[in-house]
Protein backbone atom coordinates (compact mmCIF):
# COMPACT_ATOMS: atom_id res chain seq x y z
CA UNK A 1 0.00 0.00 0.00
CA UNK A 2 1.62 3.28 -0.89
CA UNK A 3 1.53 5.89 2.25
CA UNK A 4 2.55 9.26 2.78
CA UNK A 5 4.58 10.10 5.52
CA UNK A 6 3.50 13.46 6.72
CA UNK A 7 5.15 14.67 10.41
CA UNK A 8 5.31 11.33 11.55
CA UNK A 9 2.06 10.43 10.70
CA UNK A 10 1.19 7.65 8.21
CA UNK A 11 -1.32 8.54 5.63
CA UNK A 12 -2.73 6.29 3.04
CA UNK A 13 -2.95 7.96 -0.51
CA UNK A 14 -5.69 6.29 -2.85
CA UNK A 15 -4.73 7.94 -5.64
CA UNK A 16 -1.09 6.53 -5.32
CA UNK A 17 -2.18 3.35 -4.44
CA UNK A 18 -4.23 2.40 -7.30
CA UNK A 19 -2.52 4.37 -10.32
CA UNK A 20 1.01 4.18 -9.21
CA UNK A 21 0.56 0.28 -8.79
CA UNK A 22 2.52 -2.74 -10.73
CA UNK A 23 -0.69 -4.44 -11.16
CA UNK A 24 -2.23 -1.43 -13.85
CA UNK A 25 -1.68 -2.63 -17.30
CA UNK A 26 -2.88 -1.79 -20.61
CA UNK A 27 -6.58 -2.84 -21.08
CA UNK A 28 -7.97 -2.88 -17.81
CA UNK A 29 -11.01 -1.77 -17.05
CA UNK A 30 -11.78 0.44 -13.97
CA UNK A 31 -14.10 -0.04 -11.10
CA UNK A 32 -16.54 2.17 -9.86
CA UNK A 33 -14.47 3.61 -6.92
CA UNK A 34 -11.09 3.68 -9.42
CA UNK A 35 -13.37 6.01 -11.37
CA UNK A 36 -14.49 8.16 -8.31
CA UNK A 37 -10.79 8.26 -7.57
CA UNK A 38 -9.19 9.13 -10.38
CA UNK A 39 -11.98 12.03 -11.00
CA UNK A 40 -11.49 13.44 -7.35
CA UNK A 41 -7.43 13.09 -7.18
CA UNK A 42 -6.28 13.02 -10.56
CA UNK A 43 -4.95 16.18 -12.02
CA UNK A 44 -6.42 15.72 -15.38
CA UNK A 45 -9.69 13.52 -13.83
CA UNK A 46 -11.98 16.82 -13.32
CA UNK A 47 -10.53 18.41 -16.97
CA UNK A 48 -11.29 15.04 -19.02
CA UNK A 49 -15.24 14.63 -17.82
CA UNK A 50 -16.15 18.31 -16.79
CA UNK A 51 -14.61 20.71 -19.48
CA UNK A 52 -16.26 19.51 -22.66
CA UNK A 53 -18.93 19.78 -20.82
CA UNK A 54 -18.67 23.46 -19.60
CA UNK A 55 -17.16 24.35 -23.11
CA UNK A 56 -20.90 23.01 -24.39
CA UNK A 57 -22.72 25.04 -21.93
CA UNK A 58 -20.49 28.31 -21.93
CA UNK A 59 -23.64 29.96 -24.73
CA UNK A 60 -27.28 29.24 -24.13
CA UNK A 61 -29.45 27.85 -26.83
CA UNK A 62 -31.46 30.31 -28.89
CA UNK A 63 -35.35 29.68 -27.84
CA UNK A 64 -37.70 30.67 -30.62
CA UNK A 65 -41.52 30.55 -30.53
CA UNK A 66 -42.92 32.41 -33.05
CA UNK A 67 -47.15 31.36 -33.09
CA UNK A 68 -47.44 33.65 -30.11
CA UNK A 69 -46.11 36.54 -27.54
CA UNK A 70 -42.75 35.48 -28.29
CA UNK A 71 -40.89 37.90 -25.74
CA UNK A 72 -43.69 37.26 -22.87
CA UNK A 73 -43.25 33.40 -23.59
CA UNK A 74 -39.74 33.79 -23.50
CA UNK A 75 -39.22 35.48 -20.21
CA UNK A 76 -41.46 33.11 -18.47
CA UNK A 77 -39.33 30.31 -20.07
CA UNK A 78 -36.17 31.67 -19.09
CA UNK A 79 -37.32 32.48 -15.50
CA UNK A 80 -38.60 28.96 -15.00
CA UNK A 81 -35.13 27.61 -16.36
CA UNK A 82 -33.27 29.35 -13.75
CA UNK A 83 -35.48 28.92 -10.92
CA UNK A 84 -35.35 24.94 -11.19
CA UNK A 85 -31.42 24.61 -11.96
CA UNK A 86 -31.70 23.38 -15.25
CA UNK A 87 -28.63 23.60 -16.15
CA UNK A 88 -26.85 22.72 -13.00
CA UNK A 89 -28.76 19.36 -13.14
CA UNK A 90 -27.82 18.97 -16.64
CA UNK A 91 -24.47 19.35 -16.27
CA UNK A 92 -24.20 17.16 -13.39
CA UNK A 93 -26.29 14.43 -14.99
CA UNK A 94 -23.81 14.61 -17.93
CA UNK A 95 -20.48 14.60 -15.60
CA UNK A 96 -21.50 11.22 -13.87
CA UNK A 97 -22.56 9.40 -17.14
CA UNK A 98 -18.76 10.64 -18.50
CA UNK A 99 -16.95 9.05 -15.37
CA UNK A 100 -18.78 6.04 -14.68
CA UNK A 101 -20.28 5.55 -18.21
CA UNK A 102 -24.20 6.03 -16.93
CA UNK A 103 -26.21 8.53 -14.77
CA UNK A 104 -29.99 9.30 -14.23
CA UNK A 105 -32.04 12.44 -13.18
CA UNK A 106 -35.07 12.24 -11.82
CA UNK A 107 -38.22 14.37 -10.83
CA UNK A 108 -39.28 14.26 -7.49
CA UNK A 109 -42.66 15.92 -6.70
CA UNK A 110 -43.86 16.71 -3.08
CA UNK A 111 -46.39 14.51 -1.43
CA UNK A 112 -46.41 11.98 -4.72
CA UNK A 113 -44.80 8.30 -4.93
CA UNK A 114 -41.71 8.01 -6.91
CA UNK A 115 -43.77 5.23 -8.97
CA UNK A 116 -46.66 7.77 -10.07
CA UNK A 117 -46.73 8.83 -13.02
CA UNK A 118 -46.26 12.67 -13.67
CA UNK A 119 -49.68 14.83 -14.43
CA UNK A 120 -48.01 17.64 -16.50
CA UNK A 121 -51.19 19.36 -16.43
CA UNK A 122 -50.96 20.04 -12.70
CA UNK A 123 -47.17 20.14 -12.56
CA UNK A 124 -47.22 24.09 -11.94
CA UNK A 125 -49.01 23.77 -8.96
CA UNK A 126 -46.38 21.47 -7.54
CA UNK A 127 -43.22 21.58 -5.20
CA UNK A 128 -40.84 19.77 -7.29
CA UNK A 129 -36.99 18.88 -6.88
CA UNK A 130 -34.24 16.84 -8.93
CA UNK A 131 -32.28 14.40 -7.74
CA UNK A 132 -29.06 12.89 -9.97
CA UNK A 133 -27.90 9.40 -9.79
CA UNK A 134 -24.90 7.65 -10.30
CA UNK A 135 -24.54 3.97 -10.96
CA UNK A 136 -23.89 2.92 -7.30
CA UNK A 137 -27.40 4.36 -6.88
CA UNK A 138 -29.46 2.94 -9.69
CA UNK A 139 -26.63 -0.61 -9.13
CA UNK A 140 -29.56 -3.94 -10.69
CA UNK A 141 -31.88 -1.62 -12.13
CA UNK A 142 -29.85 -0.77 -15.03
CA UNK A 143 -28.55 -3.68 -16.26
CA UNK A 144 -30.20 -4.00 -19.49
CA UNK A 145 -31.59 -6.27 -21.20
CA UNK A 146 -29.21 -8.62 -23.45
CA UNK A 147 -32.02 -10.60 -25.29
CA UNK A 148 -31.75 -9.80 -29.25
CA UNK A 149 -35.28 -10.71 -29.46
CA UNK A 150 -36.70 -8.42 -27.09
CA UNK A 151 -37.84 -5.10 -27.98
CA UNK A 152 -36.31 -3.52 -24.88
CA UNK A 153 -32.75 -4.79 -26.04
CA UNK A 154 -29.95 -2.67 -24.58
CA UNK A 155 -32.55 -0.15 -23.73
CA UNK A 156 -32.95 1.95 -20.52
CA UNK A 157 -36.72 1.09 -19.41
CA UNK A 158 -36.60 2.53 -15.80
CA UNK A 159 -34.32 2.73 -12.61
CA UNK A 160 -34.58 1.91 -9.04
CA UNK A 161 -33.17 3.29 -6.19
CA UNK A 162 -32.90 1.79 -2.54
CA UNK A 163 -35.63 -0.15 -4.06
CA UNK A 164 -37.98 2.24 -5.01
CA UNK A 165 -38.93 2.38 -8.68
CA UNK A 166 -38.89 5.63 -10.54
CA UNK A 167 -42.02 5.54 -12.81
CA UNK A 168 -40.60 6.35 -16.42
CA UNK A 169 -41.98 9.80 -16.83
CA UNK A 170 -39.83 11.13 -14.28
CA UNK A 171 -36.86 9.94 -15.19
CA UNK A 172 -33.62 10.49 -18.00
CA UNK A 173 -30.45 8.11 -18.33
CA UNK A 174 -27.77 9.18 -20.10
CA UNK A 175 -25.40 6.19 -21.26
CA UNK A 176 -21.44 7.69 -22.05
CA UNK A 177 -21.07 5.72 -25.18
CA UNK A 178 -23.53 2.91 -26.75
CA UNK A 179 -23.72 -0.14 -24.94
CA UNK A 180 -22.16 -2.94 -26.84
CA UNK A 181 -23.49 -6.42 -26.55
CA UNK A 182 -22.49 -8.42 -23.60
CA UNK A 183 -19.46 -6.27 -22.42
CA UNK A 184 -20.18 -5.37 -18.70
CA UNK A 185 -19.13 -2.16 -17.29
CA UNK A 186 -17.26 -2.57 -13.69
CA UNK A 187 -17.43 0.86 -13.22
CA UNK A 188 -21.40 1.53 -13.88
CA UNK A 189 -22.67 -2.28 -12.50
CA UNK A 190 -24.75 -3.07 -15.94
CA UNK A 191 -24.27 -3.73 -19.55
CA UNK A 192 -24.67 -0.02 -20.22
CA UNK A 193 -21.75 2.92 -21.61
CA UNK A 194 -18.21 3.19 -20.45
CA UNK A 195 -16.57 5.10 -18.60
CA UNK A 196 -14.54 7.86 -20.32
CA UNK A 197 -11.19 6.88 -18.14
CA UNK A 198 -11.73 3.34 -19.38
CA UNK A 199 -9.42 3.20 -22.35
CA UNK A 200 -6.78 5.48 -21.09
CA UNK A 201 -6.33 4.24 -17.32
CA UNK A 202 -2.97 3.09 -18.12
CA UNK A 203 -1.82 6.20 -19.53
CA UNK A 204 -3.35 7.94 -16.89
CA UNK A 205 -1.24 6.02 -14.57
CA UNK A 206 2.02 6.76 -16.60
CA UNK A 207 1.01 10.66 -15.90
CA UNK A 208 1.32 10.49 -12.53
CA UNK A 209 4.72 9.03 -13.00
CA UNK A 210 5.66 12.42 -14.76
CA UNK A 211 4.49 14.40 -11.54
CA UNK A 212 6.95 12.31 -9.46
CA UNK A 213 9.22 12.73 -11.87
CA UNK A 214 8.47 16.95 -11.71
CA UNK A 215 9.01 16.95 -7.88
CA UNK A 216 12.41 15.00 -8.33
CA UNK A 217 13.81 17.41 -10.71
CA UNK A 218 12.36 20.58 -8.71
CA UNK A 219 14.74 19.27 -5.72
CA UNK A 220 17.48 18.24 -7.20
CA UNK A 221 17.66 21.64 -9.41
CA UNK A 222 18.84 23.73 -6.56
CA UNK A 223 21.39 21.36 -6.29
CA UNK A 224 25.52 22.70 -6.52
CA UNK A 225 28.36 20.61 -7.21
CA UNK A 226 31.63 21.68 -5.12
CA UNK A 227 34.73 20.34 -6.55
CA UNK A 228 37.33 21.16 -4.32
CA UNK A 229 40.60 19.70 -3.77
CA UNK A 230 40.68 16.24 -1.70
CA UNK A 231 43.70 16.33 1.49
CA UNK A 232 46.12 13.42 1.29
CA UNK A 233 45.16 9.98 2.03
CA UNK A 234 45.49 11.28 6.07
CA UNK A 235 43.32 13.64 6.65
CA UNK A 236 43.64 15.03 9.74
CA UNK A 237 40.85 16.52 11.98
CA UNK A 238 41.41 19.80 11.11
CA UNK A 239 41.84 18.92 7.54
CA UNK A 240 38.15 17.53 7.62
CA UNK A 241 37.10 20.55 9.26
CA UNK A 242 38.65 22.94 6.68
CA UNK A 243 36.82 20.74 4.05
CA UNK A 244 33.54 21.45 5.76
CA UNK A 245 33.98 25.03 6.46
CA UNK A 246 34.01 25.48 2.29
CA UNK A 247 31.30 23.24 2.10
CA UNK A 248 29.17 25.60 4.22
CA UNK A 249 30.18 29.05 3.03
CA UNK A 250 29.13 27.15 -0.52
CA UNK A 251 25.84 26.49 1.12
CA UNK A 252 25.19 30.06 2.48
CA UNK A 253 26.61 32.11 -0.08
CA UNK A 254 23.45 33.96 -1.31
CA UNK A 255 23.88 37.09 -4.13
CA UNK A 256 25.91 39.76 -3.12
CA UNK A 257 28.56 37.73 -1.29
CA UNK A 258 31.92 36.85 -2.78
CA UNK A 259 33.35 33.81 -2.40
CA UNK A 260 37.06 32.32 -2.74
CA UNK A 261 37.88 29.53 -4.15
CA UNK A 262 41.38 27.68 -5.42
CA UNK A 263 42.14 27.90 -9.31
CA UNK A 264 42.15 23.78 -8.92
CA UNK A 265 38.36 24.16 -7.57
CA UNK A 266 34.93 24.36 -9.47
CA UNK A 267 31.59 25.29 -8.30
CA UNK A 268 29.00 24.19 -10.94
CA UNK A 269 24.53 23.14 -10.33
CA UNK A 270 23.69 19.46 -11.00
CA UNK A 271 23.80 18.76 -14.95
CA UNK A 272 19.78 18.40 -15.80
CA UNK A 273 20.34 18.74 -19.15
CA UNK A 274 19.88 15.32 -20.88
CA UNK A 275 16.35 15.22 -18.97
CA UNK A 276 14.56 18.15 -21.18
CA UNK A 277 14.97 16.35 -24.15
CA UNK A 278 13.51 12.78 -23.47
CA UNK A 279 11.40 13.38 -20.06
CA UNK A 280 9.58 16.67 -22.35
CA UNK A 281 8.39 14.09 -25.25
CA UNK A 282 7.06 11.68 -23.20
CA UNK A 283 4.89 13.52 -21.05
CA UNK A 284 3.55 15.67 -23.94
CA UNK A 285 3.17 11.90 -25.48
CA UNK A 286 1.67 10.79 -22.39
CA UNK A 287 -1.21 13.61 -22.66
CA UNK A 288 -1.69 13.04 -26.56
CA UNK A 289 -2.65 9.29 -25.73
CA UNK A 290 -4.72 10.17 -22.93
CA UNK A 291 -6.34 12.55 -25.22
CA UNK A 292 -6.44 10.28 -27.89
CA UNK A 293 -7.90 7.82 -25.56
CA UNK A 294 -10.53 9.61 -24.00
CA UNK A 295 -12.03 11.00 -26.70
CA UNK A 296 -10.74 14.30 -26.33
CA UNK A 297 -8.95 16.95 -28.17
CA UNK A 298 -5.38 17.14 -26.96
CA UNK A 299 -5.30 20.71 -27.08
CA UNK A 300 -7.70 20.72 -24.25
CA UNK A 301 -5.67 18.54 -22.08
CA UNK A 302 -2.34 20.42 -23.10
CA UNK A 303 -4.34 23.51 -22.06
CA UNK A 304 -2.73 25.51 -25.27
CA UNK A 305 -4.43 28.53 -25.98
CA UNK A 306 -6.22 29.87 -29.54
CA UNK A 307 -3.58 32.26 -30.26
CA UNK A 308 -6.35 33.19 -32.80
CA UNK A 309 -9.04 32.46 -31.07
CA UNK A 310 -12.60 30.12 -32.08
CA UNK A 311 -13.55 33.49 -34.13
CA UNK A 312 -11.10 32.99 -36.87
CA UNK A 313 -11.90 29.36 -38.08
CA UNK A 314 -8.12 27.56 -37.40
CA UNK A 315 -8.18 24.26 -37.69
CA UNK A 316 -7.32 23.26 -34.22
CA UNK A 317 -10.66 25.59 -33.64
CA UNK A 318 -12.74 23.70 -35.62
CA UNK A 319 -11.77 20.82 -34.43
CA UNK A 320 -12.73 21.51 -31.03
CA UNK A 321 -15.86 23.14 -32.24
CA UNK A 322 -16.79 19.86 -33.81
CA UNK A 323 -15.72 18.06 -30.31
CA UNK A 324 -18.41 20.44 -28.76
CA UNK A 325 -20.78 20.15 -31.12
CA UNK A 326 -20.80 16.14 -30.58
CA UNK A 327 -21.40 16.88 -26.88
CA UNK A 328 -24.10 19.16 -27.10
CA UNK A 329 -25.77 16.70 -29.52
CA UNK A 330 -24.83 13.77 -27.00
CA UNK A 331 -27.08 15.99 -24.04
CA UNK A 332 -29.43 17.16 -26.10
CA UNK A 333 -32.05 14.29 -24.03
CA UNK A 334 -31.23 15.92 -20.85
CA UNK A 335 -32.20 19.37 -22.71
CA UNK A 336 -35.63 17.76 -24.19
CA UNK A 337 -36.64 16.37 -20.51
CA UNK A 338 -36.04 19.97 -18.77
CA UNK A 339 -37.59 21.82 -22.09
CA UNK A 340 -41.11 19.32 -21.18
CA UNK A 341 -41.03 20.52 -17.80
CA UNK A 342 -40.61 24.18 -17.95
CA UNK A 343 -42.74 24.83 -20.69
CA UNK A 344 -46.07 23.39 -19.00
CA UNK A 345 -44.56 25.13 -15.75
CA UNK A 346 -43.79 28.55 -17.29
CA UNK A 347 -47.07 28.76 -19.52
CA UNK A 348 -49.42 27.61 -17.08
CA UNK A 349 -53.53 28.78 -16.95
CA UNK A 350 -52.28 31.50 -14.52
CA UNK A 351 -49.74 32.63 -17.02
CA UNK A 352 -52.09 32.59 -19.71
CA UNK A 353 -54.75 34.60 -17.91
CA UNK A 354 -52.03 37.33 -18.08
CA UNK A 355 -51.71 37.01 -21.74
CA UNK A 356 -55.36 37.16 -22.64
CA UNK A 357 -55.45 40.34 -20.62
CA UNK A 358 -52.08 41.82 -22.89
CA UNK A 359 -53.36 40.44 -25.97
CA UNK A 360 -56.76 40.74 -26.42
CA UNK A 361 -56.67 38.41 -29.96
CA UNK A 362 -56.48 35.84 -27.21
CA UNK A 363 -59.60 36.67 -25.02
CA UNK A 364 -61.71 33.88 -26.88
CA UNK A 365 -58.23 30.93 -27.40
CA UNK A 366 -58.78 28.08 -25.13
CA UNK A 367 -55.55 27.32 -23.16
CA UNK A 368 -55.17 24.18 -24.45
CA UNK A 369 -55.15 25.26 -28.16
CA UNK A 370 -52.71 28.20 -27.34
CA UNK A 371 -50.68 25.89 -25.27
CA UNK A 372 -49.93 23.73 -27.75
CA UNK A 373 -49.74 26.02 -30.37
CA UNK A 374 -46.56 27.45 -28.69
CA UNK A 375 -45.31 24.16 -27.99
CA UNK A 376 -45.53 23.29 -31.64
CA UNK A 377 -43.89 26.04 -32.75
CA UNK A 378 -40.89 26.02 -29.87
CA UNK A 379 -37.55 25.49 -31.21
CA UNK A 380 -34.51 25.54 -29.08
CA UNK A 381 -30.76 25.30 -31.17
CA UNK A 382 -27.35 25.82 -30.15
CA UNK A 383 -25.17 28.83 -31.41
CA UNK A 384 -22.26 28.24 -33.51
CA UNK A 385 -18.93 27.72 -31.35
CA UNK A 386 -17.55 29.28 -34.34
CA UNK A 387 -18.60 32.85 -34.36
CA UNK A 388 -18.42 33.58 -38.35
CA UNK A 389 -21.71 36.30 -38.19
CA UNK A 390 -20.40 37.85 -41.79
CA UNK A 391 -21.33 33.84 -43.15
CA UNK A 392 -24.77 33.45 -41.11
CA UNK A 393 -25.60 36.85 -42.71
CA UNK A 394 -25.04 35.82 -46.13
CA UNK A 395 -27.09 32.48 -45.94
CA UNK A 396 -30.24 34.40 -44.07
CA UNK A 397 -29.85 36.25 -47.16
CA UNK A 398 -29.36 32.89 -49.72
CA UNK A 399 -32.75 31.90 -48.37
CA UNK A 400 -34.90 34.93 -47.97
CA UNK A 401 -34.54 35.94 -52.02
CA UNK A 402 -35.00 31.93 -52.29
CA UNK A 403 -38.11 32.41 -49.76
CA UNK A 404 -39.36 35.25 -52.02
CA UNK A 405 -38.75 33.49 -55.57
CA UNK A 406 -40.86 30.57 -53.91
CA UNK A 407 -43.75 32.94 -53.48
CA UNK A 408 -43.89 34.83 -56.38
CA UNK A 409 -43.90 31.97 -58.49
CA UNK A 410 -46.59 30.06 -56.64
CA UNK A 411 -48.82 32.98 -55.73
CA UNK A 412 -50.28 33.42 -59.02
CA UNK A 413 -51.42 29.93 -59.50
CA UNK A 414 -52.92 29.22 -55.97
CA UNK A 415 -56.84 29.73 -54.67
CA UNK A 416 -57.40 32.04 -51.58
CA UNK A 417 -57.03 28.80 -49.46
CA UNK A 418 -53.38 27.70 -50.23
CA UNK A 419 -52.48 31.44 -50.72
CA UNK A 420 -53.14 31.70 -47.06
CA UNK A 421 -51.26 28.54 -46.42
CA UNK A 422 -48.08 29.79 -48.89
CA UNK A 423 -48.16 33.34 -46.83
CA UNK A 424 -48.37 31.48 -43.58
CA UNK A 425 -45.55 29.20 -44.60
CA UNK A 426 -43.81 32.09 -45.67
CA UNK A 427 -44.07 34.07 -42.72
CA UNK A 428 -42.91 31.28 -39.90
CA UNK A 429 -39.47 30.85 -41.90
CA UNK A 430 -39.49 34.45 -42.02
CA UNK A 431 -40.01 34.05 -37.94
CA UNK A 432 -37.02 31.85 -37.62
CA UNK A 433 -34.51 33.86 -39.26
CA UNK A 434 -33.83 35.79 -35.94
CA UNK A 435 -30.51 37.15 -37.69
CA UNK A 436 -32.08 39.38 -40.08
CA UNK A 437 -35.62 40.15 -38.26
CA UNK A 438 -35.75 40.68 -34.34
CA UNK A 439 -40.25 40.85 -34.26
CA UNK A 440 -42.42 38.20 -35.83
CA UNK A 441 -44.37 38.89 -38.61
CA UNK A 442 -48.15 37.76 -36.99
CA UNK A 443 -50.67 37.58 -39.49
CA UNK A 444 -54.15 36.68 -39.43
CA UNK A 445 -54.91 33.66 -41.70
CA UNK A 446 -58.29 33.15 -40.96
CA UNK A 447 -58.83 36.23 -42.15
CA UNK A 448 -56.56 36.01 -45.12
CA UNK A 449 -58.92 33.18 -46.54
CA UNK A 450 -61.82 35.15 -47.01
CA UNK A 451 -60.33 38.68 -48.18
CA UNK A 452 -61.31 39.47 -51.34
CA UNK A 453 -58.75 42.06 -53.22
CA UNK A 454 -60.22 45.08 -55.00
CA UNK A 455 -60.24 45.03 -58.49
CA UNK A 456 -57.03 46.44 -59.82
CA UNK A 457 -58.04 49.59 -62.63
CA UNK A 458 -55.89 49.68 -65.53
CA UNK A 459 -53.70 52.64 -65.38
CA UNK A 460 -54.82 55.47 -67.66
CA UNK A 461 -52.63 56.43 -70.53
CA UNK A 462 -50.19 59.99 -70.07
CA UNK A 463 -51.72 62.66 -72.00
CA UNK A 464 -49.69 64.34 -74.49
CA UNK A 465 -48.25 67.80 -72.91
CA UNK A 466 -49.88 70.91 -74.19
CA UNK A 467 -47.15 73.04 -76.27
CA UNK A 468 -45.34 76.01 -74.72
CA UNK A 469 -47.34 79.21 -75.61
CA UNK A 470 -45.65 82.57 -76.03
CA UNK A 471 -46.93 83.60 -72.89
CA UNK A 472 -45.05 80.68 -71.23
CA UNK A 473 -41.45 81.35 -73.07
CA UNK A 474 -42.17 84.84 -72.14
CA UNK A 475 -42.46 84.38 -68.57
CA UNK A 476 -39.52 81.84 -68.39
CA UNK A 477 -37.49 84.79 -70.08
CA UNK A 478 -35.21 86.41 -67.65
CA UNK A 479 -34.72 90.40 -68.08
CA UNK A 480 -31.23 91.07 -69.30
CA UNK A 481 -28.60 92.90 -67.32
CA UNK A 482 -28.40 96.73 -67.72
CA UNK A 483 -32.42 97.24 -68.08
Amino acid sequence: MAEINLGGATLGNALSELLTCADIQPGDMPSYQVCKTIYSAHPLGAKIADFPIAMAQSQEKIIAIPKGPEERLKEAYDAEWAAIGADKHIFNCARLARIYGVASIAMLVDGKATDAEIDYAELYKAKIGFNVFDPLNTSGSLVLDQNPNNIDFQKVQGISVQGKRYHRSRTVSLLNEDPLYIEYTTSAFGYVGRSVYQRALFQLKSYINTLVTDDLISLKAGVLVAKIKQPSSAISRLAAGAMGQKREIVKEAQTGNVISISTEEDIEVLNLQNLDGAYGMARKNILENIASAASTPAKILLAETFAEGFGEGTEDAKHVAQFVDRIRIWMDPLYDYFEKIVRHRAWNPEFYATIQKEYPDYAGVDYNTAFYDWVNSFSSKWPSLLDDPESETDAEDVSLKALIAAVEVLEPMLDPDNKATLVQWFADNLNAKKILFSSPLLLDYEALRDYVPPQMQAPKEPEAPEPFSSRDSAVLKLPRHGR
